[in-house]
């Protein structure tokens, strides 16, 4: 039997399991690195399927390496599982774990007779935690030739748009005083925080149309009538490359460091996660999952859903060094989009259940065509990249 044919019996034979624990994450929202029941829930599930599973993998606690197979050619399938504060899974990384456990038993199925070791890698706290970045540091992407994962998205397209994004957190000091009786015996931390967004806010006229800054305050002050002694900002800004990030992050800075000098406060500005790089997705694979999707019924963009925009991922970092794909998957529910409540519900409907199931097959088709195509499979062996 054709080894497509096997993947794809496999993963639909296994349909209700992966749909439960689409339900099952969805339904238990955990922030990221904390993500202790659903990092769980996914790695049982593959261990219960015979695959070996590595547990607190790369010293994160919620992180986990599963493998099956023993074929030279090593393919990383990416599972997220955290969620959002206050909208839980608006990013569907429901469907990102369940669709990384599909696509892995559907390979299992296959691994020796073409000729892979499937790894179903567990990374954490995606939303701005990094959790990508550390594993590939610790080596948990060690040895993988191909990396893959998809995400779901109000469009669908086999490239997803992802730009490369920095992340601060920013706290102001001065000092508390009464602010009607003695006021000009505070140095207010509030004001610090206001002067540095509207100099981000005039910066942006001079900014790139590509590059973006925005951000929310943490800590404004303690009650209206103290001059606020403590201010706390996260900001997140965004360039299409990491090599560019790094112009903005200094003009950024420069908009805090400002908020200081004009108000006499001191100023902590602490780097709150790794960088995140663009995605340079392999124009093979993308090639090969696009195919294998619109084999399934799949609408691609232009012809459904609003134009791809541009977000960031941690996946960028894996796919500089690693031949990568990052494909979205669309709910069919725009106009709710990503990081929305509506969206949450969409991530656990009918076509949430879809994306799961289909992006699991085209997963592992895909997968099974870079394994199989003779020059394909000597590039990803060679470790030779083609951007």
């Amino acid at each position: 039997m054709d080894p497509k044919e096997i993947a794809h019996r496999r993963i639909d034979g296994s349909r209700d399991a992966l749909l439960d624990l689409s339900h099952r994450v969805h339904a238990c929202p955990e922030l990221g690195f904390a993500e202790t029941e659903t990092s769980a829930l996914v790695a049982d599930s593959l261990e219960l399927a015979g695959f070996r599973v590595e547990r607190g993998a790369c010293d994160l606690p919620t992180a986990f390496i599963a493998r099956a197979g023993s074929g030279p050619l090593r393919i990383g399938i990416c599972a997220e599982y955290d969620a959002l504060p206050s909208v839980g899974h608006a990013c569907g990384h429901n469907v990102i774990a369940a669709a990384a456990v599909g696509a892995g038993l559907g390979l299992a199925a296959v691994a020796d007779e073409v000729g892979i070791e499937v790894v179903v890698i567990g990374t954490p706290a995606e939303e701005g935690g990094g959790g990508k970045v550390f594993m590939l540091e610790r080596g948990g992407f060690d040895g993988i030739h191909a990396a893959m994962m998809v995400h779901p998205a109000p469009y669908e397209t086999a490239d997803m748009p992802m730009i490369a994004a920095g992340h601060v957190t920013v706290t102001y000091r001065g000092k508390a005083a009464h602010a009607a009786a003695f006021p000009w015996l505070g140095v207010n931390a509030g004001d610090a925080l206001v002067v540095a967004q509207v100099a981000i806010g005039l910066l942006r006229q001079q900014l790139p149309l590509d590059v973006q800054a925005h951000g929310i305050v943490l800590k404004g002050g303690d009650a209206m009538n103290i001059i606020p002694h403590e201010t706390v900002m996260d900001y997140m800004f965004r360039a299409p490359t990491i090599e560019g990030l790094e112009g903005v992050k200094s003009r950024i800075l420069a908009c805090f460091e400002a908020g200081a000098i004009a108000t006499g406060c001191t100023v902590e500005i602490a780097q709150a996660g790794p960088d995140y790089s663009e995605v340079r997705a392999d124009p093979d694979l993308v090639a090969a999952y696009e195919r294998n999707a619109r084999a399934l019924g799949r609408v691609f963009w232009p012809d459904a859903g609003p134009e791809p925009t541009a977000a960031s991922t941690d996946m960028g970092n894996v796919s500089l060094v690693i031949p990568s794909i990052h494909p979205a998957m669309s709910l069919d529910c725009y106009p709710a989009v990503n990081h929305q409540a509506a969206f949450t519900d969409a991530a656990g409907s009918p076509a949430g259940d879809r994306a799961t199931i289909d992006g699991a097959i085209a997963m592992a088709w895909t997968a099974i065509d870079a394994a199989t195509d003779p020059a394909i499979r000597a590039r990803l062996l060679a470790g030779t990249r083609k951007d």
